[in-house]
């Protein structure tokens, strides 16, 4: 029971599903652990039953417990059960922020970046050519660094579109949500990606030309500008945790 401690504003489902998630991500209840009935969990967190009842659904909906029929509410593996909207709660816990989930975002969007630009030079190349060149006018014609990476999204959730496939958008979506939160913080790390619109130029013409190849490898050059600034970061992030 140490893992929990009072809700001091009552009947917030919120407020017991984050205090839950905190618990499992950050290890205080680790895999195969049996959460307390809800009756005792209630009584524990000074909330009603029906807050702790619909924080332990959202728990069960997002993979990190099962919850059997008379059989109590067990723990699960979240790396194993859980999906990626989890990511934005990877980012930061007990007040910190985790590096290693940071450098997994940037690999995945690295990868999935390339993939994705590529099948939409297949999908829908020409049909793009007036949102893209929207999006990249829009980019440069702005310096404001926090706008810069507003109007890239913009033109990647295009890309995106014209990928026509379900999945990369709903990766794309959970991606997005895990880092616009922070899109002050990451100004100056993105800035070396958003402020290069010569590229997005090239990664538009290859898209709109129906050119596959080109437009990954175009793709890739310009995610990786981002990703190369973040590892420096992160290193020397990790570097003065560790002085």
């Amino acid at each position: 029971m140490t893992a929990f401690k009072r809700v001091e504003r009552r009947s917030v489902p919120d407020e017991v599903f984050q205090q839950l998630v905190d618990g499992v991500v950050g290890g205080e209840l680790g895999a195969g652990a049996s959460l307390p009935a809800e009756r005792q969990l209630a009584e524990v967190l000074g909330v009603s039953r029906p807050a702790v009842r619909e924080a332990l659904q959202r728990l069960a909906q997002t993979g990190l417990v099962e919850v059997r029929q008379g059989g109590g509410t067990t723990v699960r593996d979240y790396r194993s059960h859980a999906g990626l909207d989890l990511l934005p709660r990877l980012l930061i816990r007990g007040g910190q922020l985790d590096t290693a989930v940071v450098r997994s975002i940037m690999e995945a969007r690295l990868a999935v970046g390339q993939e994705v630009a590529a099948l939409a030079a297949t999908r829908a190349g020409a049909r793009l050519e007036s949102v893209l060149g929207e999006a990249i006018s829009a980019l440069s014609v702005t310096e404001d660094p926090v706008e810069q990476q507003r109007h890239a999204l913009e033109f990647w959730s295009h890309v995106v579109d014209g990928a026509d496939s379900i999945v990369f958008r709903l990766m794309f979506n959970n991606l997005r949500a895990a880092y616009e939160p922070a899109l002050d913080a990451l100004s100056t790390v993105l800035g070396a990606e958003v402020g290069r619109v010569g590229h997005y130029r090239s990664v538009a013409a290859a898209i709109v030309a129906g050119e596959a190849a080109g437009a990954k490898q175009r793709a890739a050059e310009l995610l990786q500008l981002a990703t190369d600034e973040m590892d420096g970061v992160l290193r020397a992030l990790e570097a003065s945790a560790e002085a």
